[in-house]
């Protein structure tokens, strides 16, 4: 096999080798199989991902990021897109591309198919994301990663 940090090329076989399975803590509806594309590939700056998420189920949960852009292409399958508050059927050939800072988005498959897509964004040293429903906010330095109650937040300031 080819030194890991020259690899360019991940066969088919690879990425169905390579599937994991997973979920968000916060959301028990959350089931998801997918492959990390770019991490075999030596990929540091951006990431690529192959994600499924199974019939009647959800992704990950309500988010927003502060400082990494992230995008979706539905490849088959539909499901319901939650952005900015308003909910959108999407399905295949179907692009989904959030600027920083984001509005909040989720996506959920409440259809009898299995929803398949691309998905896939920046690697940024530190990153702040919101999750609004749950009232909270991560920061992560490096692996570092500290959640916070925005409740809890205090104004700071004038220096």
């Amino acid at each position: 096999m080819p030194d890991e940090k020259k690899r360019t090329l991940l066969r088919a076989a690879e990425v169905s080798a390579l599937e994991e399975t997973g979920a968000h803590p916060w959301n028990p509806n959350s089931q998801l199989r997918g492959t990390r594309l770019g991490v075999p590939c030596g990929l540091k700056r951006t990431g690529v991902n192959l994600m499924k998420v199974a019939p009647h189920k959800e992704s990950f949960i309500l988010h927003a990021h502060h400082l990494e852009e992230e995008w979706v292409y539905v490849l088959s399958g539909r499901g319901i897109a939650e952005i900015d508050g308003k909910e959108y059927e999407v399905g295949p050939g179907d692009f989904m591309g959030f600027a920083t800072p984001q509005v909040a988005h989720h996506l959920r498959n409440p259809f009898d198919e299995e929803l398949v897509y691309l998905t896939g964004g920046e690697n940024r040293e530190v990153e702040i994301a919101d999750f609004p429903k749950q009232g909270r906010r991560m920061i992560r330095e490096g692996s570092k990663v500290q959640i916070y109650r925005l409740e809890d937040a205090e104004e700071f300031g004038p220096l």
